[in-house]
C-alpha cells in the first residue's frame, strides 16, 4: 500500500439506510447524517463539494443508493458502487468486528482508501429505465410463480380465485414486454444489438431485454471476459497435489439465469446447441455441465456477433 498516495487522496465512505445517509471523509475526520431524500442529498454533495474527494465508495442496496450516485455523477463527483460482500470481507481482515452506522461509513471509506476500486458509471437514462422494467417483470414472474402453484393445491373453490389474480398478471407483464420493446426501437443502437442477439435460434426477448440492460460490455470485451462477466467461466481449484473440479463463479446471475432458460429451450430448437449438449452428456458430463458449457459457447458467440455486426450463423458453433 502507497501510504503517501493515500495521504494525497480524499475518500468519502457512505452508509445507506432507508431514510438516512451516514459519511465520512477520511482523512479528514469529518463525519455527517443527511436524509436520504433529495434535500438532503442536495446538503451532502454541498460539503463534498468543498474537498477535491479522489472517490466516493458507497454499498450497492438495489434501489438505495440510487439518487445519491445519480446526484454524485451530476455533480461530476467520482464515486463507487462497491460490492457490499468485499466490504464485509474486508471488515474481518482489518479485525474489524463492532458496528455502527458512524463505523460503518468509516470502513467504506478506508475500503475505498485501500483497496482503490475501479470508479463507477452512471447507465444511461435508457439503460436505467429498461434494468427497473427488467425489475418489475421478474418480481411479476415470481408472483405468477407463487400463485400458479398456490392452485395447484388449493381446492376448487379457492383456485377460481386465483385466476383473477392470474390474468392481471399476465396483463401486467405483456405491458412490461411491450415498454421494453418500445425502449429499444427507440435506439436504433439497441434495436441493433437486440436483431443480432435474437437472431440466435432458441433466444429471445428475455435474454436479449438481459443483455441490453445488464451487460453493456458486450461486444467490447474479449470472449473469455465475456463468460467471466455472464458467470460460466469455470476457475481452477487447486492447491498442491490436490486438484479439485473447476466451478463457475460469481458473474451476473439475473442473465446466467435468463440465458439458462433459453438454453433450455436452445437444445430443443437449435440443432447446433443439441448436438453439443447430446455430445457432452454421452460422454459422461453431468447435463447441468453441459447446459453451462453451452451457455458459455452461446455468451462468445454472440459477443462475437455483436462485436463484429454480424447475424446468426450455424457455422459459427
Amino acid at each position: 500500500m502507497n501510504t503517501l498516495n493515500n495521504q494525497n487522496e480524499i475518500n468519502v465512505g457512505v452508509d445507506t439506510g432507508k431514510t438516512q445517509l451516514d459519511i465520512y471523509i477520511r482523512p479528514l475526520d469529518i463525519y455527517f447524517t443527511v436524509e436520504n431524500n433529495q434535500s438532503g442529498i442536495k446538503h451532502a454533495i454541498q460539503i463534498l463539494k468543498k474537498h477535491p474527494v479522489t472517490r466516493v465508495t458507497i454499498e450497492a442496496t438495489g434501489r438505495l443508493e440510487q439518487p445519491f450516485i445519480i446526484a454524485c455523477a451530476e455533480a461530476n463527483i467520482p464515486f463507487v458502487v462497491a460490492n457490499p460482500v468485499n466490504i464485509k470481507r474486508f471488515a474481518g481482515a482489518i479485525g474489524q468486528k463492532a458496528k455502527t452506522d458512524k463505523l460503518d461509513a468509516q470502513l467504506i471509506a478506508h475500503f475505498g482508501e485501500a483497496i482503490k476500486p475501479p470508479l463507477s458509471s452512471l447507465k444511461p437514462d435508457q439503460m436505467r429505465l429498461m434494468s427497473d422494467l427488467l425489475s418489475r417483470r421478474r418480481q411479476l414472474m415470481d408472483m405468477q410463480t407463487m400463485e400458479k402453484n398456490r392452485s395447484q393445491i388449493m381446492p376448487k373453490t379457492i383456485s377460481s380465485l386465483i385466476k383473477p389474480i392470474l390474468t392481471a398478471l399476465k396483463n401486467q407483464i405483456e405491458k412490461v414486454d411491450l415498454k421494453l420493446q418500445k425502449l429499444i426501437k427507440e435506439c436504433d443502437e439497441y434495436e441493433a444489438k437486440n436483431n443480432i442477439i435474437q437472431s440466435v435460434p432458441g433466444v429471445g426477448n428475455v435474454v436479449a431485454f438481459n443483455l441490453l440492460s445488464d451487460m453493456p460490455e458486450l461486444g467490447y470485451v474479449n470472449n473469455k471476459e465475456a463468460a467471466s462477466l455472464v458467470g460460466v467461466a469455470p476457475f481452477n481449484r487447486e492447491s498442491g497435489v490436490y486438484q479439485g473440479k473447476r466451478m463457475i463463479r460469481g458473474g451476473r446471475p439475473k442473465i446466467r439465469t435468463a440465458m439458462y432458460m433459453a438454453m433450455m429451450s436452445a437444445i430443443q430448437c437449435n440443432p447446433k446447441f443439441k448436438e453439443i449438449y447430446q455430445r457432452m452428456v454421452a460422454a459422461g458430463k453431468p447435463k447441468k455441465v453441459a447446459i453451462i458449457a453451452c451457455i458459455r459457447k452461446l455468451v462468445v458467440i454472440i459477443n462475437s456477433m455483436v462485436r463484429d455486426g454480424v447475424m446468426w450463423d450455424p457455422e459459427m458453433v
